[in-house]
């Protein structure tokens, strides 16, 4: 076993039940120490600009990987950063983030070596979560002619990533929820990121849209009177 897996190792050891609570206390006093009027703030409200769609994988923590701090971003994480129309615990984050924090940005985003991502490649059951990621099986398959042309395994399972959140970036599109601000005149604009856990950099899938006039004609809907 190489150095760095043995650190990694001890380090995961170290980490109990007990360690939790004092790293909170040790984090709460270097805070304080470092701005005495942090936790002030915070208990004041919150006022976010961003909603941050992401993956629950442990690896990609949305404030730590945008350094920014607690009270910058509304986060939602789900396996594989997945975005459906029937998942109420998603679109009652999306309803309050636009509609009562007046969020100006939601971001959903993507990471390289997703294992959600990665299990919807294949055809082995692992559970009920087999159930959830045959959302993802559908993004190969409206994408299947782009994908099947991929030989390398490698790069075919980043572009579904990439894809996987495009697609999920246009479910929030389409949304009544997002059309609506958009027909209010609501400042909103909808992204679709990737983050490297290789380089620790994210990249912008460059498919952002901020009115219902840059999306498929086909979802638009008519705001109600």
């Amino acid at each position: 076993m190489c150095a760095k897996n043995i650190e990694k190792d001890n380090r995961q050891e170290t980490i109990t039940y007990d360690s939790l609570l004092q790293g909170n206390k040790d984090w709460v006093a270097t805070t304080l120490n470092e701005d005495p009027a942090f936790f002030d703030r915070l208990a004041a409200g919150q006022n976010p600009p961003v909603l941050w769609i992401g993956c629950s994988d442990s690896r990609v923590p949305a404030n730590q990987i945008t350094n920014t701090l607690p009270g910058d971003i509304f986060v939602h994480r789900n396996i594989a950063n997945v975005v459906t129309h029937t998942d109420m615990n998603l679109l009652s984050v999306l309803d309050y983030s636009v509609n009562v924090l007046k969020v100006k940005h939601v971001i959903v985003c993507g990471h390289y070596g997703c294992g959600g991502v990665n299990a919807a490649l294949g055809d082995k059951q692992v559970g009920l979560i087999d159930n959830w990621l045959r959302n993802i099986k559908d993004v190969y398959r409206i994408h299947d002619r782009e994908l099947d042309t991929i030989k390398d395994q490698a790069r075919k399972f980043d572009r579904l990533v990439e894809l996987n959140a495009i697609e999920g970036a246009a479910n929030i599109m389409s949304t009544s929820i997002v059309q609506n601000a958009w027909a209010a005149g609501q400042e909103l604009s909808v992204h679709a990121w990737v983050y490297s856990l290789k380089t620790g950099l994210i990249s912008d899938m460059k498919v952002s849209a901020s009115s219902a006039a840059d999306i498929s004609p086909v979802y638009k809907m008519k705001a109600n009177k």
